[in-house]
């Protein structure tokens, strides 16, 4: 059930204080110590593909665990926790669930995806995915709240897919794409409004490597809106790399403020791909020209497979480098990507509470 538009109600708690957002998903899953049987449960044993890296199915076969991972972050100091859904579109979910045609040398097309996207299957799981991983969030949020006093919020996320609108995979054919514009905006279109279904207040394009994939997203997004009524509150935020691109699109920040300046989101921001300390000068250019809150939510540094969490910097240091985010006036939210588990969070919410949030331009 759609939840009401808690637009003005966020926009006031951010004009005094910094939000928290949640931590890793798929970090926090691997302390739980799952394994493929765990994954699967009953209901998917007899799968042909292993499933145990579809983090999002286990909001089907591990409601528990899912539940208690909103629960340790939203007592943590998350305001905002995203659903599990990150991949929850029928388009992802055929990864795991349908042949690759490439193993039997052919390919990928938008004649492939048709099919997906007609699969009653992956409709009926990607719809499930996404209904359900709201309910478990949501629950989680009112618990806490109710028992804090302190509102928490649940935010619908929307992942970049596995496939690219931008690029071709084919060296030979520049034109060609594995999938359409429109099968995409469809894919999107049921995961929005699952995500409501469930009971989400807002939805977060995130990780954003194609901006024409998240495009799609918004374009489904403000669809879903008009024919169906509702309204909330929307955050975008991209992956860049060592550059300040986005990874496929290869966008500038400034570009990609200007690409979605239309969709008048809550906030805009950056997540994943770096650290802090690489993510800083390209979060400085994007607080000086959005004209929206600003999201900051980074890996904890860079990947090191010897390190507990796979990456290398501890919870004291993540708060070090957020409340120099904030006392910079950068931010508006403050959280964490892969390799911050909720002790990450508990120390991020430490870090930048009392601090000024950033103020939007006049």
């Amino acid at each position: 059930m759609a939840q009401a538009d808690n637009t003005a109600e966020l926009e006031k708690s951010l004009a005094e204080r910094i939000l928290v957002l949640d931590g890793a998903m798929g970090t926090t899953i691997r302390t739980y110590d799952l394994d493929e049987a765990a994954a699967r449960g009953e209901r998917f044993a007899k799968n042909e593909k292993d499933v145990l890296n579809n983090g999002d199915i286990l909001s089907l076969t591990q409601p528990d665990v899912i539940g208690d991972i909103h629960k340790c972050f939203y007592e943590a100091g998350s305001d905002i926790c995203e659903t599990n859904t990150f991949s929850a579109t029928g388009i992802a979910q055929s990864e795991f669930f349908v042949e690759d045609p490439r193993e039997k040398g052919g390919r990928k097309d938008p004649e492939f995806f048709q099919k997906i996207l007609e699969d009653d299957f992956l409709n009926e799981l990607a719809w499930e995915m996404n209904v359900e991983g709201s309910k478990l969030a949501r629950k989680m949020a009112d618990d806490v709240g109710s028992d804090t006093g302190v509102k928490r919020y649940v935010a619908g996320a929307i992942g970049p897919l596995t496939v690219s609108l931008s690029n071709s995979p084919d060296a030979e054919d520049a034109a060609f794409r594995v999938v359409t514009f429109d099968q995409v905006l469809e894919a999107y279109r049921m995961q929005v409004r699952g995500l409501i279904e469930g009971g989400c207040d807002i939805l977060m394009i995130e990780t954003i490597f194609d901006s024409l994939n998240a495009k799609a997203a918004a374009v489904a997004v403000q669809e879903v809106f008009d024919e169906d009524g509702v309204k909330l509150p929307v955050i975008i935020s991209a992956a860049v790399g060592l550059g300040g691109e986005t990874m496929i699109s290869a966008q500038k920040v400034e570009a990609l403020w200007n690409a979605f300046a239309h969709v008048k989101p809550l906030a805009i921001g950056l997540n994943c791909s770096l650290g802090p300390d690489l993510m800083k000068p390209f979060l400085a250019e994007l607080s000086e020209i959005a004209e929206t809150f600003v999201s900051a939510y980074p890996n904890a540094g860079l990947p090191n497979p010897l390190a507990p969490t796979g990456f290398d910097l501890e919870p004291s240091h993540m708060k070090d480098f957020m409340r120099n985010f904030a006392e910079d006036g950068l931010i508006n939210f403050a959280g964490g990507c892969c390799g911050n588990t909720p002790e990450h969070i508990r120390a991020i919410a430490e870090g930048v509470r009392g601090v000024t949030p950033r103020r939007l331009p006049k």
